[in-house]
């Protein structure tokens, strides 16, 4: 089959090779990476909760694959003025189990997500949220603190039920949502198996059944679909499974640029890497086009910002450092970091330069780069040490407190740039992990928030971009690119793909 490349802002449309009729009982079963941590949407950090949380859930508004927000569980909205937005629910809505879902629901949501003791991971995104306020069981009226642009692309956040999440039941667990799928089962890293909700306010999806498998190996999973175990896989995937899936003309496929870049994250507040210049001088020593042409074999894109090339912020003359070992060990030895001993190792004070770089398992390429990444770091006259383990206790147990040096994992779901930068880069932001801060970064960000022309906006974050490109808390090595494959008797009359990995448009429902 030739190789179809799409551009992440559009909606793709491939066409299905059979019957299109409606079959009273279909199922399909999907392969993840990682099982999902929780499946409450307000907490969810990883990507397999949050792409289950949209079937599961709906929000205010919902997200197309070329990121317009439109009419969910709110059939329109206006905005009287710039801190100011009304919502006025759908008649009739209900939840999954049949209760009804009023603005009740939808205040006890947004209270919960902007209330710093709830422990929301993207909290960040909704504090310019001053107030939300029922007006009427079918119209929430949220005052904000001061404009916010990218308040629409943040309300697609799942909607809860107030009478079942506050009630101290496990929630997390057996969630209820006003989506187009409800939960049967989750066997904890096992599978989940989801069901066509008879609830839900929109048209049916054609698919009735969904089992998600959760199998970490990329190419384990790859293999699973190809034996025909798995009717749709999906990023992220080996690139040598990519190829070769590519051209079978068994499978559909679809190819685009993604919203997620890979990243070194820097710990800033370690001693070894609290300098700017240290962060440079180790920058210097990342291979980006080795790693990108020959690990990932091109299916992501070298980039040398935190602005994504498909964003509308993107300033191409904005450069992080570049490769360059031998400028990497003068800048080490300018730091005060020599070959004192003539054994190629670089010391001070007596002691050797060693770093560590950590990554998980459940990606072979990213371990991968960080034994590439280990390698020329030692050629260089580092003693670099490797830190592999499974994912949540590299995420959740390691990164996220804090205790790495350099990690190397990555961010989706980059809908605007305020969502990979604000929460991440300014002081106190609650993905802050390592700790940095620069309250000139955090001036234009803040900025880029509160800004609504979209020029004065993309200013802001090339400031920022530029700032950030000199501190290198973070090190972009790509930004990724989005596949999915998928059974050409997938029981749907067409399959769309979201770049976001969303999976409405291979249950039948396309915007």
């Amino acid at each position: 089959m030739k190789k179809l490349l799409l551009s992440a802002g559009l909606a793709v449309f491939l066409a299905m090779s059979h019957n299109s009729a409606a079959v009273a009982d279909t199922k399909i079963t999907i392969g993840v990476d990682v099982d999902a941590g929780t499946l409450d949407p307000r907490l969810a950090r990883d990507s397999t909760a949050m792409r289950i949380g949209d079937l599961l859930f709906s929000g205010l508004v919902h997200l197309t694959p070329s990121l317009e927000a439109v009419p969910d569980l709110a059939e329109s909205w206006e905005t009287p003025d710039p801190t100011t937005f009304i919502f006025h629910l759908r008649e009739g809505l209900t939840f999954s189990d049949g209760s009804p879902l009023t603005a009740d629901d939808v205040v006890y949501t947004y209270q919960a997500l902007t209330d710093p003791q709830f422990g929301a991971p993207q909290q960040a995104l909704y504090t310019p949220i001053k107030a939300v306020e029922a007006v009427d069981p079918r119209t929430v009226k949220f005052t904000l603190s001061a404009p916010y642009a990218p308040l629409l692309s943040y309300l697609d956040m799942g909607i809860v039920p107030k009478a079942l999440a506050g009630n101290g039941a496990d929630f997390a667990l057996k969630p209820v949502g006003a989506g187009p799928m409800k939960l049967v089962r989750w066997t904890r890293g096992s599978e989940m198996v989801l069901a066509a909700n008879e609830h839900y306010w929109g048209k049916a999806p054609t698919v009735t059944e969904m089992t998600v498998k959760i199998i970490g190996d990329n190419s384990a999973r790859a293999q699973a679909f190809e034996a025909g175990n798995l009717d749709v896989i999906q990023s992220p995937l080996s690139p040598q499974d990519v190829k070769r899936l590519s051209a079978d003309d068994r499978f559909g496929h679809a190819i685009m640029a993604g919203l997620g870049v890979t990243y070194l994250n820097f710990g800033v507040k370690d001693p070894l890497l609290s300098d700017p210049a240290m962060r440079r001088a180790f920058a210097m020593l990342v291979d980006q086009e080795t790693l990108v042409r020959d690990i990932y074999q091109g299916v992501d894109e070298v980039t040398h910002s935190v602005l994504l090339p498909s964003s509308w912020a993107y300033d191409a003359s904005i450069s992080q450092p570049k490769f360059d070992p031998a400028a990497a060990v003068a800048a080490f030895n300018q730091l005060g970091w020599t070959d004192t001993n003539g054994d190629g190792i670089l010391d001070k004070g007596g002691k050797p330069l060693t770093v560590t770089i950590a990554t998980h398992t459940e990606d072979p390429n990213r371990v991968q780069a960080v034994e590439y990444l280990q390698a020329i770091f030692e050629m260089a006259g580092i003693k670099a040490e490797t830190r592999i383990s499974d994912w949540a206790s590299f995420s959740t147990n390691y990164v996220q407190k804090g205790e790495h040096q350099i990690a190397l994992l990555g961010w989706l779901g980059i809908v605007d740039p305020d969502r990979l930068l604000y929460s991440q880069l300014t002081t106190g932001g609650g993905n802050n992990w390592a700790g940095y801060s620069n309250p000139k970064v955090d001036e234009q960000l803040n900025r880029g928030r509160t800004e609504t022309d979209r020029a004065e906006r993309a200013k802001a974050y090339q400031e920022a971009a530029r700032i950030i490109a000199e501190d290198v808390p973070y090190y972009i090595i790509s930004a990724q690119g989005y596949q999915m494959f998928y059974a050409k008797d997938l029981p749907v009359e067409k399959v769309q793909a979201n770049p976001r990995g969303n999976l409405r448009g291979v249950i039948g429902l396309n915007d």
